[in-house]
C-alpha cells in the first residue's frame, strides 16, 4: 500500500486530497471517501489506508478546500480530546458553516475522474458525519458511475429542510448500507424513519442498522465518542457492501 497527498483542479480552485493505493497491480476499484466535519487529519488517513489494503484505491477530499488547505485548524488533536466539546465546535464550525452541500456534489465529479485514471470503472462512496449525507447525495447525482454508499454516523439526513438529503433518493441506483448512531441528537428516530420511508418508496437497494450504545462519531478513534466494537462492526458492513458491488 501506498500513499500520498494529490491535487484535484475543481471549478472553484484546488482540492487538497489524500491518496491511499493497494500493492499489486490490480485491477482495483475506486473509493471515495467523504470526511466528517472535523476534516482532514491523521485519523481519516487511517481509514482510508485499511480500505486501501482491502484492495480499493481510496480518495479522501478536503472537501473545505475552499477554506483552505489541510489542516484548517490548529491544536486540533488537543480539542478533539477535551471533554467539553464547545472549544472544537466553535473552531469547525466557522468553516463547516461555509460548506455548501451542492459545491462538494459539483466537485464530486473532479473526484470521480480522478479516481477514474487509476481505477476504472464503478467507484464506491463512504460517508461519515455530514460526509454520509454527501454520500447520499453524491450516489444521487452521479447514478450512472456510483454502485455503493455507505454512510455512518450521518446526521441530518432526513430533516424537514426541502434540500434535505432523503430527498434525492428517487435518483439513487445504488445499493446503501447505514451504520444509524443509537445516542445522535442530529439523527434521530424519526429522521432514521423518514429517510427508510425515502428509500422504500423510491425502491432504493438498502440496509439501515442502529449501533446500540453507539454515539455520533463513533468511528473516529482520535476523539472521545469512539467506540471500538462500532468501529469493527462498521468496516464488516461496509466491505460488506463492496463485495457485492465492487467486484473487479
Amino acid at each position: 500500500m501506498t500513499s500520498s497527498m494529490v491535487d484535484i483542479a475543481t471549478d472553484d480552485g484546488v482540492c487538497d486530497a489524500y491518496l491511499s493505493r493497494p500493492d499489486g497491480a490490480g485491477p482495483h476499484r475506486g473509493v471515495l471517501f467523504f470526511p466528517d466535519g472535523i476534516g482532514m487529519r491523521p485519523r481519516l488517513y487511517e481509514m482510508a489506508d485499511r480500505i486501501a489494503a482491502a484492495g480499493y484505491v481510496t480518495l479522501v477530499p478536503n472537501t473545505f478546500y475552499r477554506s483552505g488547505r489541510a489542516p484548517l485548524i490548529e491544536n486540533l488533536e488537543e480539542l478533539l480530546q477535551l471533554e467539553d466539546r464547545s472549544k472544537l465546535m466553535e473552531a469547525i464550525m466557522p468553516i463547516a458553516g461555509q460548506l455548501r452541500p451542492a459545491d462538494v456534489v459539483r466537485d464530486a465529479q473532479f473526484y470521480l475522474d480522478y479516481l477514474a485514471t487509476i481505477a476504472p470503472g464503478p467507484v464506491g462512496l463512504t460517508g461519515y458525519c455530514m460526509g454520509a449525507g454527501l454520500a447520499l447525495r453524491t450516489a444521487a447525482a452521479y447514478p450512472d458511475r456510483v454502485v455503493a454508499a455507505g454512510g455512518f454516523h450521518g446526521g441530518n439526513l432526513a430533516t424537514d429542510a426541502p434540500d434535505s438529503p432523503h430527498q434525492v433518493a428517487g435518483s439513487v441506483a445504488a445499493e446503501l448500507y447505514f451504520g444509524h448512531a443509537d445516542n445522535d441528537p442530529s439523527n434521530s428516530p424519526e429522521q432514521v424513519a423518514r429517510l427508510n420511508a425515502a428509500l422504500d418508496a423510491a425502491g432504493v437497494r438498502y440496509r439501515a442498522e442502529v449501533y446500540e450504545g453507539a454515539i455520533h462519531g463513533y468511528t473516529m478513534a482520535d476523539t472521545r465518542v469512539y467506540s471500538q466494537a462500532a468501529e469493527e462492526r462498521h468496516w464488516t458492513a461496509l466491505f460488506d457492501l463492496f463485495a457485492r458491488t465492487l467486484a473487479a
